[in-house]
């Protein structure tokens, strides 16, 4: 009986411990490409570009990396 207490303890401590990792991995893309977008955007800004050519770009890079991080993160 006690075991079995122990044993669902157990279980719902490792799902607890699964969705705050995930939930962390999910708000660390969140940031990266926000981060990427932001400076982008401020460059754009301050060079008066028509076309916002750099947003999209730092943008793009920001889920690269943001992907990396996460599969890195996978992995381990």
């Amino acid at each position: 009986m006690a075991n079995e207490e122990q044993n669902e303890d157990y279980n719902k401590r490792k799902e607890t411990s699964t969705i705050a990792k995930f939930s962390g991995i999910a708000f660390q893309m969140v940031a990266i490409i926000g981060i990427f977008s932001f400076a982008g955007y401020k460059i754009d800004q301050a060079a008066n570009h028509q076309v916002k050519w750099v947003t999209a770009t730092l943008s793009l890079i920001g889920v690269f990396i943001s992907l990396y991080v996460v599969i890195k993160s996978i992995k381990s």
